[in-house]
């Protein structure tokens, strides 16, 4: 039997990871979006786009939520996206009207479902998320860290001119200013990275991962990124539908890990095919670990705007 993966929001980053989902061979898609047309328009497109690049999956675009029944795993990007000026915050009332709309329907129709969120403010629309859909916590988590991680692994192969797959980044923490990129747990050909760049520089990296989305909006000016996270959700998809097991920064619902708890938080978490299977315990420097409680309370604030 063929899986199914659906995609909810058929906006940049939800086209894209579509397309990504299609071109692994992962699952079959169901695009979806209330804007009339759009999630056909471009469904038909991905799908011509088939015989060209030669995936056999197949895609379908609707705006009736009842295309997600039997999916196995549900991307939820649908959102407003920032604009210049904006922080992730200002987000949050907006998206999480849409939020529990969304969730209302994925309860209606795929209750079965492993649901991976996209929508800003990440942490908090995650752990609304959680809340709403009333799912087990191993069934619903946010795709930020990894978005964060492969910015810092970017900034640093920019740096040092080495492979990529040589860098082994580690972020934690909220998706925003707050966020902790942890330089003690993040190694460039086995070596790490204090050994290889002096203190300066490892801050220069630190403050731009933190910084990177808004680069990107300024840059834009009319959006925000889409590639690296379209990318960042269909990897964390591949890993639970493959079942492998991998170790991924998350948004995960912390339940006394790390001294935090009754929130959704980046932290390394070991995915498969139940979805959230481990929450793994790393060392960190005590800066390190006061960065996140600092991280983690700033999380609790915008949860606690939530109406």
């Amino acid at each position: 039997m063929t899986s199914k993966i659906s995609v909810i929001g058929a906006g940049n980053v939800g086209a894209e990871a579509a397309r990504m989902v299609l071109q692994k061979g992962l699952a079959d898609v169901a695009l979806v979006d209330v804007v009339k047309g759009l999630p056909q328009g471009k469904a038909l497109d991905l799908m011509q786009a088939g015989p060209i690049v030669g995936y056999n999956t197949k895609i379908v675009g609707s705006n009736d939520f009842s295309a997600v029944k039997d999916s196995q795993i549900i991307i939820v990007t649908a959102g407003l996206a920032r604009n210049p000026g904006m922080s992730r915050d200002d987000l949050l009332q907006k998206n999480a009207s849409i939020t529990k709309s969304v969730c209302d329907n994925i309860k209606k129709y795929a209750p079965d479902s492993i649901v991976i969120t996209v929508t800003n403010p990440l942490d908090t629309m995650a752990y609304l998320t959680y809340k709403t859909l009333g799912f087990p916590a191993n069934r619903v988590l946010g795709m930020a860290p990894l978005l964060d991680l492969a910015r810092m692994a970017a900034f640093i192969t920019m740096e040092l001119n080495c492979p990529v797959t040589e860098v082994k980044a580690m972020v934690l923490g909220t998706h925003g200013d707050l966020m902790v990129p942890v330089p003690s747990q993040t190694t460039v050909s086995n070596k790490l990275i204090s050994q290889l760049l002096p203190k300066e520089k490892i801050d220069a990296i630190v403050e731009r991962t933190r910084t990177g989305g808004a680069e990107i909006v300024a840059l834009l000016k009319t959006g925000s990124a889409y590639y690296a996270p379209a990318a960042s959700a269909a990897y964390m998809a591949e890993a639970i539908l493959k079942d492998t097991k991998e170790v991924i920064p998350s948004s995960v619902l912390a339940e006394g890990q790390y001294g935090l708890s009754d929130l959704y938080v980046g932290l390394p978490a070991k995915l498969g095919k139940n979805g959230v299977e481990e929450i793994v315990e790393i060392n960190l420097t005590a800066e390190e670990k006061a960065a996140l409680a600092k991280s983690a309370e700033a999380i609790k604030a915008s949860n606690s705007k939530l109406r």
